[in-house]
């Protein structure tokens, strides 16, 4: 009998070497990333856009993630919602664009018409024992973090307080409620998206690949890195005696696999992700007065890391495609009053990270290539400078397996009924 694709990814799963690469067909079959998108990309919670892309009642954006869309929208009341962007008559997508304004959400196909509340407000010609009640958009968990958004697909979603609680002191010095998106990049990169995420979280390949990055950040930037050197060393400790003085968050986030933040300066008196180091834009975010506060680096599994700093702020998010596409999405937020060529230059704003972006997506396209080869093999991460890739494929293989298991055992338990 045909072994399922249930019980060939738990085996695979079950057979890797320790904090070793994945398999080949975690990174090019078909099969296995269906299970992942159904299993894995359906109960974590996944970051979607920026409050301030909502900021006034009306306001929406949509988000497609594998076969899923989703409508996240501003209320009248002000309150952030998400919901499928599915029809409830015959299922057709109702918004189109990417964003918009609308005080009521149609579909284009027999315009029936959703509120911002999600219920059916008017269903022409349906007839008098047609009940508009039982027809409102499903809903899609929403959590909102220091102005991040995030959606979960989970019927039963894991509690979003714990990153709530544990970043947004981390993001509100900042004020992103009241930032403006400045530029949007959307790369497809020819890679599987665990690939991305793995080329992030290391910098093995940083002081070959980003000449440019290199001038801003360190290698090794771990105060309790050995190989950390004692200039920087001392920066962190000043610095962070500064931060502690303003009541200004920055040691590492603990306790989370899912998660973290951490506040940490920048390399040589630079301030600001730049190719100078000074400030991008002269109108600091929030209220903030002092430019030097350098970068919040926020992790949120499986798809976004992002730098916050004090005069501007860059989000990353990834979304799966297909087994071999990822779309990569980049975007560079200023004050909601920062006015281009007055305040800020929009090249010198993204050069550091649009240069990056392209030098990440040539390593991430020519490492799928490779693995497809049939000489590929599963390697071993450094657990010298690896750590954070490690980590995070230790972390995905647990969570796999911790959704597959209950499957297996209802398999079982078909079989032996059987």
């Amino acid at each position: 009998m045909k072994e399922s694709i249930i019980d060939r990814t738990w085996s695979m799963l079950r057979k890797r070497k320790p904090d070793w690469s994945l398999d080949q067909p975690f990174y090019v079959e078909q099969d296995v990333f269906d299970l992942e998108m159904k299993l894995f990309f359906s109960k974590h919670w996944l970051f979607a856009a920026m409050t301030c892309e909502i900021s006034e009642p009306g306001d929406w954006v949509r988000v497609d993630i594998g076969r899923e869309s989703v409508v996240i929208v501003r209320k009248k009341d002000g309150e952030v919602a998400a919901y499928h962007n599915t029809c409830r008559h015959r299922g057709s997508r109702i918004c189109q664009e990417e964003r918009g304004h609308a005080g009521r959400l149609v579909c284009p196909y027999h315009q029936w018409t959703y509120g911002l509340d999600g219920q059916l407000i008017a269903a022409r010609l349906m007839g008098d024992d047609f009940s508009k009640d039982e027809f409102g958009l499903i809903p899609v968990a929403v959590g909102v973090a220091g102005g991040y958004i995030f959606v979960n697909f989970s019927s039963s979603p894991a509690d979003f307080e714990p990153l709530k609680r544990d970043v947004e002191p981390y993001l509100l010095p900042h004020g992103l409620d009241d930032a403006k998106v400045a530029y949007t990049q959307n790369l497809v990169e020819d890679a599987n998206w665990k690939l991305v995420i793995e080329n992030n979280r290391e910098c093995y390949h940083c002081v070959g690949a980003h000449p440019e990055l290199m001038h801003i950040i360190t290698e090794f930037d771990d105060p309790n890195d050995p190989r950390i050197k004692p200039e920087y060393k001392e920066l962190v400790k000043r610095k962070g005696a500064d931060w502690d003085r303003l009541g200004i968050p920055h040691a590492h986030t603990h306790g989370s696999e899912v998660y973290r933040a951490v506040r940490l300066p920048f390399a040589s008196g630079r301030v600001s992700m730049t190719a100078d180091g000074r400030p991008a834009c002269t109108k600091l975010l929030g209220n903030l007065t002092d430019p030097d506060l350098g970068s919040v680096r926020l992790l949120s599994l499986p798809n976004s890391w992002n730098h916050i700093q004090a005069d501007h702020a860059v989000t990353f998010r990834v979304l799966p495609i297909s087994p071999e596409k990822t779309l990569v999405t980049t975007k560079w937020l200023v004050h909601k009053d920062a006015q281009e060529g007055v305040d800020y230059d929009l090249e010198r704003l993204t050069e550091i990270w649009a240069s990056t972006n392209a030098q990440d997506r040539k390593l991430a396209e020519n490492n799928q290539l490779g693995i497809r080869g049939s000489a590929y093999r599963p390697g071993p991460y450094s657990g010298l400078i690896e750590g954070g890739t490690r980590d995070f494929v230790r972390w995905y293989a647990n969570e796999m397996q911790a959704a597959l298991a209950p499957l297996l055992q209802i398999n079982a338990e078909h079989g032996a009924a059987a």
